[in-house]
């Protein structure tokens, strides 16, 4: 074919406007890589890129790329059909009539590109992934979303089709993807390239891949698969040690307990608060006595006020902006951010962090506002180390993760485990365990959170988790609250960490000057004494699990298996798992249907091929629906018959 240049496991391809390079990057996967300033720039962003065998045809009119089943044919017009086993699974669709029009670019006055291309809608198809958003969604057929970071919305770009492929949008400027009935288009607002690679395979084989290509997550440590106790806030050092105290003293195992935000001086200190929390030390020594973690929130803001900010902002450690005040975000104050994309805030920032918690006998990092947080969202108007706003700022969490990982390797610890609210493509290679931000206290809410963590499973991200109870609204007074405070609880046990968290409403009169008061308790006897007795079970539960979780984290981390994994995971072939979005099958041997609706107590489950057994009564069940009662005290989880994590119900 004409303007091609075919070298070893490369193909390059020219036209007017536009420079393109095929490669492959894995055993089952082709790069796609276009270039409108028509040079090739070697940039990877987080991609791993491996090695694929590739084999290379050509005629007049079209040049072919096969990397295992998979294969990707560009045509002379600079349209790019990619088949697996023969069969067409994705195909550019022309934005001109004669079927011209491939690929949309326009140049911006800051010297980069908006970018998109589009490609033909496939009936039947479901589309999974996306990282989290409360959308109410788990199939995202004929949905449309922005690719940017927001608080209770993690941008991955990454989706799985049910014909057998995934897609990896390789780009971190802020766009959009549209999955509608009429086109499948993918663009981006200020880029140098296009860049994406189509891996072809079943869920498990593409979650290899896609963990090969991003990286793998470590091994969770055992302490964070138990209770995390939290709530917004622990006012005082007594405030958190009485209620670490009386788990024991009830003999209830709690694996960590968080020290939520402002316990610090000033955003940006990085230190404890000696007036309210005057004997760090002491502290952590009596938690880890009793078997206890201390985990403690850091935020990337930084305000006037900080014993660091005048040095952060004099050696441009902070995120900058290309107009306007560089102190950006009016929350609690106007501050600034620590520029993580930049080595050298990360190093100082990280530095801080070990002096004034870690060496005090902190365990463990929360990475709030990872996003990070900044009002009003204009990302052009960003400047960071790593570029601008509107090319880059999906980076952030990702570097900011990173900052702690690399510290924690310093130390000897090869397995942190980082409590962030966002994530990008690779951050689970650095322990990020990623939450769904600041979410409502409703069974609404409860819904959408089982659908977005199934979506969050398939990018490559094992490791997620809710605030249990919601973050907001909840009224522990209320019987609606005390319903789904236990409905939310036992999803919560079958989720890769269980972590209680939020902001209670609050009926107790506030009787201390401090500078950020609590909501109400929210520790398991703070919901009626019924409620208590439901709730400590469940955990006791969540012990007997304990060697479960950790088997199914192990195989994550070797092979990029989501422990929480959507229905059609291990059953490919059956497409009614396609549509089943409120159970999922918990490892290898659990399915588990959380009831979410207000007052519900029976639920219709789907049981894929072979034979299952009621945990709650033993009984067995053959494949196909079934209608299963679950008062306020019972759950619906099955296990595989043979399995031998059914001792443990």
């Amino acid at each position: 074919m004409n303007n091609t240049a075919v070298n070893k496991n490369e193909v390059l391809f020219s036209r007017p406007g536009e420079l393109v390079r095929l490669t492959p990057c894995h055993k089952n996967a082709i790069r796609f890589e276009a270039f409108p300033d028509c040079k090739p720039i070697d940039e990877n962003f987080t991609l791993l890129p491996g090695e694929g065998e590739a084999l290379i045809s050509e005629t007049y009119k079209s040049v072919t790329i096969t990397v295992g089943d998979l294969s990707a044919t560009l045509e002379q017009n600079g349209r790019i059909t990619f088949r697996r086993l023969g069969k067409t699974i994705l195909r550019e669709k022309p934005e001109l009539t004669f079927d011209d029009g491939y690929r949309h670019y326009e140049n911006r006055a800051s010297g980069l590109w908006s970018a998109g291309v589009t490609f033909e809608a496939n009936e039947n198809e479901h589309f999974f992934g996306l990282g989290h958003e409360a959308s109410g969604c788990f199939d995202l057929k004929g949905c449309s979303f922005d690719l940017r970071h927001v608080n209770a919305k993690c941008t991955i770009p990454f989706v799985y089709s049910s014909l057998g492929f995934g897609f990896l949008w390789n780009n971190p400027a802020i766009g959009n993807v549209e999955l509608s009935k009429n086109r499948t288009r993918w663009s981006v607002q200020a880029t140098k390239k296009m860049d994406y690679v189509v891996i072809g395979g079943t869920p498990k084989e593409v979650s290899e891949a896609l963990a090969d290509l991003t990286g793998h997550s470590p091994i969770m440590p055992r302490w964070a698969t138990g209770l995390w106790q939290s709530r917004l806030r622990y006012e005082t050092q007594e405030d958190l040690l009485s209620v670490a105290r009386k788990y024991k003293e009830e003999g209830i195992p709690l694996s960590a307990i968080v020290a939520d935000y402002f316990h610090w001086t000033e955003q940006g200190d990085y230190k404890f608060d000696p007036a309210y929390w005057p004997d760090i030390r002491a502290m952590a020594d009596e938690l880890h006595e009793m078997g206890t973690k201390l985990v403690v929130s850091v935020w990337p803001t930084v305000n006037e006020n900080s014993e660091n900010y005048r040095y952060m902002r004099e050696n441009n450690l902070l995120i900058r902006t290309s107009r306007g005040s560089d102190r950006v975000f009016p929350f609690y104050g106007w501050q600034a951010e620590i520029d993580a994309t930049n080595p050298a805030a990360r190093g100082f920032v990280w530095n801080k962090l070990k002096e004034n918690y870690l060496d005090n006998g902190v365990d463990a990092l929360w990475f709030d506002e990872a996003e990070p947080e900044i009002h009003p969202e204009h990302f052009d108007n960003l400047l960071f180390y790593a570029g601008r706003g509107d090319e880059v700022a999906l980076l952030y969490p990702y570097y900011y993760s990173k900052m702690a990982y690399d510290g924690f390797c310093s130390l000897g610890n090869n397995s942190p485990v980082t409590l962030t609210r966002c994530a990008y493509l690779g951050s689970q290679k650095f322990g990020s365990l990623v939450w769904s931000g600041d979410i409502p206290s409703t069974f609404e809410s409860l819904s959408r959170q089982v659908k977005a963590g199934l979506n969050m499973a398939l990018c490559g991200i094992p490791w997620w988790n809710t605030d249990v109870g919601g973050f907001y609204g909840g009224d522990t007074e209320s019987e609606e609250y005390r319903e789904l405070i236990v409905r939310w609880f036992q999803y919560g046990v079958f989720s890769p960490v269980l972590r209680l968290h939020g902001n209670r409403r609050r009926h107790s009169e506030i009787k201390r000057d401090v500078k950020e008061p609590s909501g109400d308790p929210n520790e398991l006897w703070s919901f009626g004494e019924q409620n208590f007795d439901i709730l400590k079970n469940l955990v006791f539960l969540r012990e007997r699990l304990r060697d479960y979780i950790e088997l199914h984290m192990s195989i994550a981390a070797k092979k990029g298996y989501p422990v929480m994994r959507p229905m059609f995971f291990d059953n490919p072939d059956d497409e009614v798992c396609y549509t089943l979005e409120e159970q999922y099958m918990f490892g290898d041997d659990i399915l588990f249907a959380p009831i979410v609706k207000k007052g519900q107590t029976r639920k219709t489950v789907y049981l894929p091929e072979g034979e299952w057994i009621l945990t709650k009564d033993k009984q067995k069940y053959k494949a196909g629906f079934h209608d299963i009662s679950a008062e306020i005290n019972e759950f619906i989880a099955f296990v595989k018959a043979g399995a031998n994590v059914i001792n443990c119900f």
